[in-house]
């Protein structure tokens, strides 16, 4: 059995008071220097708590790291709960998306250390192929403005549309220039898209959401996006002033190390890429 403690956003909401008082009085901009303890990292199921998982059980106790993995299904929560404290670390997101977090919601979150690259891809329960997609087709995308416009581009760079020149990490569907099949999209919270894939013609699903409902990026995606440059390795992060915590740093260390690449390699597939 996991030793992985299963919350969700409505028990966090359920304990917010406590931990918003016990966070009166702290210095927001400044990390705790409480470095004892297990270190508790916050993580999407998959791919993240499962290389978590296998850092936990095969790496962490050899390297004298008390390791507690917390997973969270949304992409709000471990990005708070790392603000306020309730949790040392996170590891879920890309730069595009923590920097567009921080900027909206007055956060203080710093990667560490990049991972790997879990690549977006549009799939459909009713074509096979990309071209196959009809005029007038629905494409559900990840409704929060990073992912949005990741999805966006993955569909402009296999010329499905053409976005507006010096078009950015906000694109949104008003910013297509050529829209030849007459697309339209459906913008839904990305943990959904995977689950709107029997109610739309195709969907753009982050490489984690499509794991987990079952699919194989490698192999299945219509389209898939490049690893290559790409600016959306997925990282571990934690509240600035703690990137020296000697635990933070332990666990970095783990992270990138040849047994965890082979692990993500092995399990995989491809559809999870080390980034190191």
């Amino acid at each position: 059995m996991r030793n992985t403690a299963k919350l969700t956003t409505a028990v966090l909401a359920a304990g917010a008071l406590t931990f918003g008082l016990t966070a009166c009085g702290s210095d927001k901009d400044s990390g705790s220097s409480d470095h004892t303890g297990p270190l508790v990292v916050a993580a999407s199921p998959t791919p993240h708590a499962e290389i978590l998982d296998y850092v936990k059980k095969n790496l962490a106790k050899k390297a004298g790291l008390d390791l507690e993995v917390r997973e969270f299904t949304d992409y709000i929560t471990p990005n708070t709960a790392t603000e306020d404290g309730d949790v040392d670390a996170n590891y879920f997101q890309n730069q595009p998306y923590l920097d567009d977090f921080n900027k909206k919601r007055g956060t203080h979150i710093v990667p560490v250390v990049t991972v790997h690259l879990e690549p977006l891809g549009l799939y459909s329960h009713k074509v096979k192929k990309a071209d196959a997609l009809k005029s007038g087709a629905t494409v559900a995308v990840p409704n929060d403005a990073v992912n949005e416009a990741r999805a966006l581009k993955l569909l402009a760079s296999h010329g499905l549309i053409t976005l507006k020149d010096g078009v950015g990490t906000e694109a949104t569907p008003q910013d297509i220039a050529k829209n030849p099949r007459n697309l339209k999209f459906k913008e839904v919270e990305a943990a959904q898209t995977a689950r709107s894939l029997d109610d739309v013609d195709a969907a753009v699903i982050n490489g984690n959401y499509a794991i987990s409902a079952g699919l194989k990026p490698a192999k299945e995606a219509l389209v898939l996006e490049s690893a290559k440059n790409s600016p959306y390795g997925n990282f571990l992060a934690v509240k600035k002033g703690n990137e020296t915590d000697p635990r933070v740093k332990k666990l970095a260390k783990l992270l990138t190390s040849p047994e965890v690449k082979k692990f993500i390699e092995d399990k995989y597939q491809g559809s999870v890429i080390p980034s190191f």
